[in-house]
């Protein structure tokens, strides 16, 4: 494992010391070396850095941005924060902004949230490698490894085949949470999804598959061919000292089929045995393992080392539900704090991954309420990042992906964003009744172009051909679905951009259109990963 440490680290030095001359900057002209095992341009996928064109194209980009007036050097970030909502496209931002806005007994509009104060943004292209649409396993492996790829694999080149463990081995690409373990830093990986979903497992795993988040998920032949699952990566992380706080849900997934989960008794969803929460408080001297509000807020933050909290057997609460939790979970923002107070011990600096990543599913299931809520809670835990972060951090807030989610009509301004739609009169002043469609029938500001349409909580699809009378119901309801125009299962992601935002050194990297990949060399950039990865090897 050493020795593969030392390759990876290699490969993405040599990468960097390609873009300071005309031999092989391209990723075309460059002198063959020999097969992979010296990191220059073999074909075994530990060069990727080398030879991969997302890789080579996204690095040239941040050169030339690093070229303006207004210029940090690299390295002049000591640490790095990377927010990201998960399905948090444009459209959500500016519902969610309306939403806290209206919650605060403003009329909304002129509301921010605070990553929209940030001095830069940008706009990000989601495409992977094969979808015009992604899933969140190519969008977040581009944000952390620096290159695009597959849909449904975690941080492996496009040069494999989703599925195939075979095909993947040899593929791995080295994340911004590696080289900073690397370099000595300390790191963090913080979801309200489970910490083995795709956006978190691609900080820390690489798989082929990114619903092999345990053993039980994967097929035989995967396993006896080498391939291990995502939770058990998690703990068996072989770069630097380990990560230093896990937080999130997906309890059962660290738990062996023998025991059973503590808040709801279900068994655990591993089939080898292994107890992955006692073997991470083995593996680390002074950590600890938490699973509920009480035990977390307990914890001594100035004597544990590496803390895991798995607060749900599956992903953790909507922030709608959080309060009925009967065992207690945390809050975004409590965790992030905690974990910033833990990271920020470390002189060498820090890394941290925080994702809302409950928008994504209150959308699939056309529940906006629950989906502008949790983009409202993403926004109180940078709010915490602002605060408690030094001059000397980088801080991107970003999406993965959007979703089919619209803000259509003409309501009147301060009108309630989760209401049908009151216009304005022919005086411009708010209407005396509500707008109707071409049928006489009133309808939402929020609605969604796919997805299984109205109803309450978890009714069936909606496939009625004509619109209910949405005067007999109420739609500002936390459970209420709104309707959509195509009726499916679940409703599905957006291909068009998402935003990002950045402060901190480094932070003028960011703006304009650019693709998605782009934003690992921001950050490695800012804090000269690499370089302090490489320095910090024996």
């Amino acid at each position: 494992m050493e020795m593969k440490k030392l390759a990876l680290v290699m490969a993405t030095i040599a990468a960097l010391g390609l873009a300071g001359c005309n031999d092989g900057d391209d990723g075309v002209a460059g002198t063959p070396g020999a097969d992979g095992a010296n990191g220059n341009n073999g074909t075994d996928g530990r060069d990727f850095t080398a030879v991969n064109q997302w890789y080579l194209a996204g690095q040239s980009t941040v050169a030339k941005a690093a070229e303006s007036t207004i210029s940090d050097p690299a390295g002049k970030a000591k640490n790095v924060i990377l927010f990201v909502g998960d399905g948090m496209g444009v459209s959500t931002l500016t519902a969610a902004r309306i939403f806290e806005g209206q919650q605060q007994g403003k009329s909304g509009e002129e509301n921010r949230l605070s990553f929209e104060t940030f001095p830069y943004s940008g706009l990000v292209k989601t495409y992977s490698s094969n979808q015009q649409t992604p899933d969140s396993a190519p969008t977040m492996s581009a944000i952390v490894t620096g290159a695009k790829t597959k849909d449904g694999m975690l941080s492996i080149t496009d040069d494999a085949v989703r599925g195939d463990c075979a095909s993947g081995q040899g593929h791995e690409m080295v994340s911004a949470l590696a080289l900073a373990e690397m370099a000595g830093m300390s790191t963090g990986v913080v979801s309200t999804a489970r910490l083995t979903h795709a956006t978190p497992a691609a900080t820390y795993a690489h798989s082929v598959e990114r619903n092999w988040e345990a053993d039980s998920n994967m097929p035989a032949a995967a396993i006896t061919a080498g391939c291990t699952d995502i939770a058990s990566q998690l703990i068996d992380f072989p770069y630097g000292d380990g990560i230093e706080v896990a937080l999130g849900g997906g309890r059962t997934y660290f738990m062996p089929n023998t025991e059973n989960d503590p808040e709801y008794g279900s068994a655990g969803r591993r089939n080898d045995g292994r107890d992955l929460t006692s073997e991470w408080t083995s593996k680390h001297a002074g950590s600890s393992y938490v699973w509920n509000l009480d035990q977390f807020m307990s914890v001594d933050l100035a004597t544990t080392k590496h803390l895991l909290g798995l607060f749900e057997n599956s992903h953790m609460q909507y922030e709608a539900d959080r309060s009925d939790d009967s065992a207690g979970e945390p809050s975004l923002a409590q965790m992030t704090s905690r974990a910033l107070d833990m990271l920020k011990q470390n002189d060498k600096g820090y890394f941290l991954m925080v994702e809302g990543g409950r928008i994504d599913h209150a959308h699939h299931a056309g529940n906006a309420a629950r989906a502008l809520e949790d983009t409202v809670a993403l926004s109180e835990a940078v709010r915490v990042a602002m605060e408690k972060a030094g001059p000397d951090t980088l801080i991107l807030v970003t999406a993965d992906h959007s979703h089919v989610f619209t803000i259509a009509g003409y309501p009147v301004r301060g009108n309630p964003i989760l209401g049908l739609v009151r216009s304005v009169d022919e005086n411009g002043e708010a209407a005396k009744t509500l707008s109707v469609d071409a049928n006489g029938m009133p309808y939402t500001t929020l609605g969604y172009a796919n997805g299984p349409g109205f109803g309450f909580g978890s009714s069936p699809v909606n496939m009625a051909s004509a619109r209910p009378d949405l005067n007999l119901y109420d739609v500002t309801d936390v459970d209420y679905r709104q309707e959509a125009t195509v009726p499916l299962g679940s409703e599905t992601h957006a291909g068009e951009d998402v935003a990002v935002y950045a402060m901190g050194p480094g932070a003028q990297l960011v703006t304009g259109s650019v693709e998605q990949n782009m934003l690992f060399h921001v950050m490695n950039y800012a804090a000269d990963l690499e370089a302090r990865a490489e320095a910090n090897q024996p």
